[in-house]
């Protein structure tokens, strides 16, 4: 049995069209949860931190470094 090109153009199309719907359809990757408190903090998140802090008070190079080194030792506390 012989598809007509009309047919299969059509077969095809569709197949293309309902993939396309169901990849926009797909729900965004939620956003990383911050740790509650209490909770320990993870090494991102107090590397993180520190930088914050790092920034806050202007430092750079080896200040900085010593000062991000000190702080991750500490948990993420100066």
């Amino acid at each position: 049995m012989k598809l007509s090109p009309v047919i299969a153009t059509a077969a095809l199309f569709l197949s293309f069209a309902s993939a396309a719907a169901f990849a926009q359809t797909m729900p965004a990757k939620p956003a990383p949860a911050k740790p509650a408190m209490g909770q320990p903090m993870t090494k991102e998140s107090i590397s993180k931190a520190c930088s914050t802090q790092a920034d806050s008070k202007g430092l750079h190079g080896a200040e900085r470094k010593k000062f991000r080194a000190a702080c991750k030792k500490n948990g993420g506390k100066a």
